[in-house]
């Protein structure tokens, strides 16, 4: 295996492009380094992305944020100006690992593993959070959703790689927040991950809604029926059965030994209807 560590895009790309092997990028690691220890691919060169400057900053754009692939999480939980904006995404990361894989771990590389299970995937869906690709022809910007394909496949094209995700600015009167369920109470693989945000209009009645759910499919899924169910309501009782009853339907799980196609059908709608529940309370904050 050679190992790189370009100093900037357009020689990560160069890179990339120069190997006809099997290529996996290095960001922070917590993913591909397990898959490395136990045999699971063997490349014939990694890149290292950390030495290039742009994959290592946070920035202000157009009233939201630019964040660099190679971000790590304890980054991110630190910057008020994202705790402020969208605390549902922070949150979502913060629940990946502990202490120590919090130091490492990527949005970008929890994204590009493209597990259906990944906490902070369906928080950045609800929040229409983009990723921006570099490759031989220049850079493209796609939506979150967009990316993984398959569990562990994503729609990148050769030698291309992700080199950040931008969080939109905060229409007034919003809220986000993601929820998940795991079988011990911390460092775990989520059963199922609810993410929601929402926007209510001055009378209090919700204008427009995401809500993207993991872990109950081959890919996180953004539900536009169980966003229905919330706009044009008030987000009440009726609301959130209606919602809970959508997130449901829309579930098409596997059973493993962490549970059954019905206990995570049936926590979907639960997670659901609280997640969505404290997306209310702070758009009114």
């Amino acid at each position: 295996m050679r190992f790189e560590a370009p100093t900037s895009v357009d020689a990560a790309i160069k890179l990339l492009e120069g190997e006809p092997g099997v290529v996996r990028i290095l960001a922070g690691g917590t993913d591909v380094l397990v898959q490395l220890r136990y045999g699971q691919v063997e490349p014939d060169l990694m890149v290292d992305i950390k030495r290039i400057a742009a994959m290592r900053s946070i920035d202000e754009e157009d009233g939201g944020y630019r964040i660099g692939a190679a971000v790590s999480g304890i980054e991110i939980g630190a910057h008020a100006g994202l705790r402020k904006l969208w605390p549902g995404v922070v949150e979502a990361m913060e629940l990946i690992g502990s202490t120590q894989i919090q130091g490492r771990a990527t949005l970008v590389g929890n994204l590009c593993n493209a597990s259906p299970a990944a906490d902070s995937v369906p928080a950045m869906v609800a929040a229409e959070a983009t990723c921006r690709i570099f490759g031989p022809n220049g850079h493209r910007d796609i939506p979150v959703h967009n990316l993984a394909s398959a569990p562990g496949e994503t729609t990148l094209g050769r030698a291309e790689l992700v080199g950040s995700i931008y969080l939109p600015s905060r229409r007034p009167n919003s809220g986000d927040a993601y929820l998940r369920f795991i079988p011990r109470t911390e460092m775990d693989i989520a059963v199922v991950g609810t993410g929601v945000s929402l926007e209510m209009d001055l009378d209090g009645v919700c204008k427009n809604a995401r809500v993207a759910l993991g872990a109950v499919a081959a890919r996180v899924l953004l539900v536009d029926e169980a966003a229905s169910a919330l706009i044009g309501s008030r987000v009440d009782a009726a609301a959130l059965e209606n919602l809970s009853h959508a997130a449901a339907a829309a579930c098409s799980p596997i059973d493993d030994k962490r549970g059954t196609k019905e206990f995570r059908t049936k926590i979907t709608g639960v997670l659901v209807r609280r997640t969505a529940q404290i997306a209310l309370q702070r758009s009114q904050e």
